[in-house]
């Protein structure tokens, strides 16, 4: 790296449609430093060559963000490698082409060869905490690339000190480099240009719904919140959940068609509402219009679905984790990962003290979140740089 240069730093792509969550963090990550940290870093994204243009598009287009499309990066490319041989060759080889000078691993293992110093993040330690919830094969992959990369000396970024807790319990016996980074957003301007009411006109939502924008993945727990509108059902109560995300979940085929036979069976067809996969322009939009953000999931290292409902100051009913009350303060509506009733308890109280309907704006003090979300993970960055955290 020249002196008075920016860091290269490599990432590897993480497709929306997998894990819309990691994407998103991304995206923030590289909006908030070429804001709060300009000149500092330069982001290369590494993705494979078939990776959707339509995901792409918009990081290209965050100034200072370099797209790179490989091959060695298309699935799982150099995993065996990296895991056996110690080294992804071909990643390694494009991030010589490139004059990477760090990487950031998130989800992927480069090996322990890897010649570049190296922050792994995790975003969480779900396999550990709800193992039922993963098969066995995909709870072992993910076990032995946490342990890799620890063996490997990789400096660790964390989400929350929920995690740290988490992690000194599991891996005892770490002594990596370990900085927590707490997650901040504000959404660029280029997807708040839709107009809140005209989608919720599109999607025929009444005006007061609440909002769910997860993956289908298992441990987001979306069942609790049918069991919730069925006892809403039964007393009378008119309550309408409205959902968007990716109906996909590896680890589990078939689970959104069972939520959704569920959601049949109970005849809760218009008051549980799936969208699908939509723009990120209408998640703002929705999420800006509605009564309340819901977050069920019995597992989170960072939310990023509070995150984003804190940036327009929507209020929140969400599953009682140590994660969500750190991440909140306290200052949203809590309720058992398997308490329906309770669920249901805080849908009629936030729809009955609602108000009129309103369409929110970023809150003003939301440029500090990310201000320091941005400097957090430049300090990581120079740990991971320092020899010993190499």
């Amino acid at each position: 790296m020249s002196p008075g240069a920016p860091l290269r730093l490599a990432f590897t792509h993480i497709p929306r449609r997998l894990w819309a969550g990691g994407y998103n963090y991304q995206s923030n990550l590289f909006a908030a430093l070429n804001e709060f940290r300009p000149g500092e870093f330069a982001p290369v994204l590494f993705a494979g060559t078939s990776d959707d243009d339509a995901d792409l598009a918009p990081l290209a287009a965050i100034p200072g963000v370099e797209v790179v499309q490989s091959a060695a990066f298309a699935g799982r490319a150099g995993l065996v490698a990296a895991l056996t041989l110690g080294l992804d060759r071909g990643a390694a080889a494009e991030f010589r082409s490139h004059r990477i000078d760090a990487v950031f691993e998130a989800a992927r293992f480069f090996g322990w060869r890897l010649p570049y110093p190296a922050v792994a993040w995790f975003p969480d330690f779900q396999h550990r905490r709800l193992p039922q919830l993963f098969p066995a094969a995909a709870r072992w992959r993910r076990e032995a690339g946490f342990r890799m990369q620890i063996a490997s000396g990789r400096t660790v970024m964390l989400s929350s000190e929920s995690s740290h807790r988490d992690f000194r319990k599991f891996y005892p016996g770490a002594k990596n480099e370990v900085c927590v980074v707490r997650f901040a957003t504000a959404p660029s301007p280029a997807f708040l240009t839709e107009n809140p009411a005209e989608i919720v006109a599109q999607y025929q939502l009444p005006e007061r719904y609440f909002y769910l924008p997860n993956q289908f993945y298992t441990h987001k727990n979306h069942q609790v919140v049918v069991d919730a509108l069925a006892i809403l059902a039964q007393r009378g109560f008119d309550a309408v959940v409205c959902a968007s995300g990716s109906t996909e979940d590896r680890r589990e085929r078939g689970h959104f068609e069972q939520v959704m036979a569920r959601v049949r069976s109970l005849g809760l067809e218009t008051r549980f509402r799936h969208l699908g996969m939509i723009p990120l322009s209408h998640v703002y939009a929705l999420l800006r219009a509605c009564t309340a953000l819901i977050n069920p999931s019995r597992s989170e290292g960072w939310s990023t679905t509070v995150e984003e409902a804190k940036s327009f100051g929507v209020p929140m009913i969400l599953s009682d984790l140590d994660v969500h009350r750190e991440q909140t303060g306290g200052t949203a509506s809590y309720f058992g990962t398997e308490d329906p009733a309770a669920l249901a308890d805080h849908l009629v109280r936030v729809s009955n003290n609602s108000g009129v309907s309103i369409i929110r704006n970023q809150v003003p003090q939301q440029d500090d979140r990310v201000a320091a979300f941005a400097a957090d993970f430049a300090r990581t960055l120079r740990v991971a740089m320092l020899p010993s955290g190499r």
